[in-house]
């Protein structure tokens, strides 16, 4: 069995912990890979966790949903606090790890039972479309440049990711199981739920998305203006994070946003 370990970011010292978020990696990446976007919203007292990213390539998808989805539970067990858990709870997945965490809620509403915490919104950040990968997440020169251009074009996050000797580079050609995909674009995640895009994401599929977003009960589509496939992590990752702030704040009070634009000359 793998052994996953946690990287832990803290809400500052003194201040009341306004929830628990959980980040999910995608493909290739590590949880170094989260580091900014973890103290950031640990600055705005969010106690967050990032996970090892799961594997998507088991002979038996189903059976390696459940196992991940234990994990997560395990996950979200060991980050409550002497009086318990911070809520909300909300789960941060990127490229295959958002499709995941969808995976996996929508099989939860499809079931009888279900164990362990429930989330009380997902997160769902450079969700891979149909045929995504096959060699098309690398460039088509198959370089690491190539793949860098894909993801991001933030000096600072190729750097992370160019530095880290457990990023597994070419990971993005590898393809996501249809069958995940597949459970995402036809199940229904109840929770409320905000996917974030990058406009310039290769591996997006916009309609597809669109047609998602429609299909949920709660569901806000956010399109990040020149962001690529690592959403969370690109130029606009001060905004992208800001958003996922906001969301978490409206979902503290009840959907309801703290700030409404009444008029505005931009």
């Amino acid at each position: 069995m793998t052994q996953y370990e946690y990287t832990d970011h803290h809400a500052p010292e003194g201040l009341l912990t306004r929830g628990t978020v959980l980040v999910v990696p995608g493909r290739g990446e590590t949880r170094a890979t989260y580091a900014r976007f973890g103290r950031r919203l640990a600055s705005d007292a969010y106690r967050v966790r990032v996970v090892d990213a799961p594997p998507t390539d088991a002979d038996d998808p189903a059976a390696a949903l459940d196992a991940f989805g234990a994990r997560l539970e395990e996950a979200v067990a060991g980050a409550a606090e002497a009086d318990g858990l911070a809520r909300p709870l909300v789960l941060v997945g990127a490229d295959s790890g958002a499709a995941l965490v969808a995976a996996i809620l929508a099989r939860a509403e499809g079931a009888t039972a279900t164990t362990g915490p429930r989330p009380d919104a997902v997160v769902l950040a450079g969700l891979p479309g149909s045929g995504a990968g096959s060699g098309s997440g690398s460039g088509s020169e198959g370089t690491w440049d190539a793949e860098l251009d894909v993801r991001t074009s933030c000096p600072t996050h190729r750097g992370v990711l160019s530095n880290d000797d457990q990023v597994r580079r070419g990971s993005l050609g590898d393809p996501v199981p249809g069958t995940l995909l597949d459970a995402v674009h036809d199940g229904v995640v109840a929770v409320p739920t905000l996917l974030l895009i990058g406009d310039a994401d290769p591996l997006a599929d916009r309609e597809e998305l669109a047609r998602v977003v429609k299909s949920l009960p709660r569901a806000r589509l956010a399109v990040v203006r020149g962001a690529h496939h690592d959403v969370l992590n690109d130029l606009q990752h001060r905004s992208v994070a800001a958003e996922v702030v906001t969301f978490l704040e409206a979902l503290r009070g009840g959907l309801v946003p703290a700030v409404v634009v009444e008029s505005s000359a931009w």
